[in-house]
């Protein structure tokens, strides 16, 4: 099954592709590989925000991690000329969760985005990741960055 189908019957469409908040490009590629700028949490009502540790829970957090793994394949999408089937691989992830100093759990929120990329791309959506806390831009509760193996 293409990723495209598969997305599909997870009820996702990707959306076109965020533009960069700032001075910078969405993605840069080096041979086969594709640098994807942090991709900020956002849904369809806006941006994503929240403290996890303060007014956020793991599983909103989770929500919101897995909307940027959305943001990211709509990112290589995009990287890829509109063709999703072009990505073989997730190498690696970097994740920021916005939280209290206490907060110890950004893995688990982190954990939304691995398990849809795995959901939505199988044994390709394996991934190396890191997870740390941070304060992001705007309020937001996840900003990640990616690096794709592409064709």
């Amino acid at each position: 099954m293409s990723y495209t189908e598969t997305l599909a019957k997870l009820g996702v469409t990707l959306p076109d592709a965020p533009a960069p908040a700032a001075n910078y490009v969405p993605a840069i590629r080096s041979g086969d590989l594709l640098f994807v700028s942090g991709q900020i949490s956002n849904g369809p009502d806006g941006l994503i925000k929240g403290r996890l540790g303060d007014d956020m829970s793991v599983e909103d957090g989770a929500a919101a991690a897995r909307a940027c793994a959305i943001s990211l394949l709509a990112q290589v999408k995009a990287a890829c000329g509109g063709d999703i089937e072009r990505l073989e691989q997730v190498v690696k992830l970097t994740a920021f969760v916005n939280c209290t100093p206490e907060f110890e759990d950004q893995p688990k929120v982190v954990n939304g985005a691995s398990d849809f990329l795995v959901e939505a791309l199988g044994d390709a959506g394996r991934h190396a990741r890191s997870a740390v806390g941070a304060i992001l831009p705007f309020g937001v509760a996840v900003e990640i960055e990616g690096i794709f193996r592409i064709k």
